[in-house]
């Protein structure tokens, strides 16, 4: 009888650590945010400006935790994280896009959701306040993965999503740094075309999401669409592994499909999350490309590698506490 009595109260234990582990680990949850990589030098930034990129991360932290705490959807987090971003003029993306060879602003965005796969995108939007938005719509809305140009816009119409003069998207750095591009008799260096954006979170019900934001390369031409927009490239989630968002040199990312590279050495070659993302950024360095990317798994774990000389960069976790990080 009293072997009895102390194996169930074995078996009793352990299912009550069992429950406590699961319930310990459906409350986890987190966001990782990028602002951007490239030659970020420590040297050359200045204390004002500095804190002002700082500051910018951690208000679309605050964002996305926010949305996070109160059990609200992965999704509807990177997206507030990333609409941020776009609304700060710090950032190559949204309301701080770089201009095109012909003194334009085009716009592109990806958002994708892990537990469904579902994924949306647009392409070379030039009127559009925060792009990610009407990514999303496209995603929901619509039985399309991505649009592009002026389809994208007369998309975006229909769903009502707020417009803007070009005027809205022009700020004088920027427009310098295309002036020195055009007068360069060698391509633009990321030093002045750095700032994609992007977020990745785990929900408290243990799904995944992944968005990514960019206005491309400073002096661009000829309709040029990086990897932002393409998922498997710029962006990828699935709650089975993890969630992406890339930044750097796009057609290295492209070719090499580094955000869905990263999901399927974690699902084939059962690699954590850390080493697969720092594998696929050894791949881009390889090409010769330079970049790096962001990545979270359904466990919480995160990565944030790159081969820069900087990556603006933070993340949160469930105690609510901010970490923001620039330089190597």
């Amino acid at each position: 009888m009293l072997r009895f009595q102390i194996a169930f109260t074995i078996v009793a234990f352990a299912c009550a650590s069992a429950l406590a582990a699961e319930k310990e680990n459906q409350m986890k949850f987190g966001m990782v945010i990028h602002g951007g990589a490239g030659t970020i030098e420590r040297g050359e930034m200045t204390p004002p400006k500095e804190q002002a990129y700082r500051a910018g991360l951690e208000q679309a932290l605050k964002a996305g935790y926010v949305v996070l705490e109160r059990g609200a959807s992965s999704l509807d987090a990177v997206e507030a994280a990333v609409r941020v971003l776009e609304d700060n003029p710090l950032f190559n993306a949204g309301k701080g896009a770089v201009f095109t060879h012909q003194g334009t602003n085009e716009l592109d965005a990806s958002i994708m959701d892990g537990k469904t796969l579902n994924a949306g995108a647009v392409a070379a939007v030039q009127h559009i306040r925060n792009p990610i938005s009407l990514a999303r719509l496209v995603m929901e809305k619509s039985p399309h993965v991505m649009l592009v140009g002026e389809g994208a816009e007369a998309f975006g119409k229909q769903m009502g999503v707020p417009f803007v003069d070009q005027k809205y998207f022009y700020t004088e750095e920027r427009w310098q740094a295309l002036q020195k591009a055009k007068a360069s008799p060698t391509p633009v260096s990321d030093k002045d075309r750095h700032g994609t954006v992007g977020a990745v979170a785990l929900d408290k019900a243990g799904n995944l999401a992944a968005a990514t934001s960019t206005g491309g390369i400073t002096n661009k031409q000829f309709g040029r669409v990086g990897d932002s927009p393409i998922i498997g490239a710029g962006t990828y989630a699935n709650n089975e592994t993890c969630a992406v968002s890339c930044t750097g040199d796009g057609e290295y990312f492209i070719r090499i499909d580094v955000a869905h590279d990263v999901s399927a050495m974690m699902q084939y070659r059962k690699m954590p999350v850390k080493e697969a993302a720092q594998a696929a950024i050894a791949k881009v360095g390889k090409l010769g490309g330079g970049g790096g990317l962001i990545a979270i798994d359904r466990n919480g774990h995160f990565a944030m590698p790159f081969n820069t000389s900087g990556m603006y960069r933070g993340h949160v976790g469930p105690d609510g506490k901010i970490q923001i990080e620039i330089y190597r």
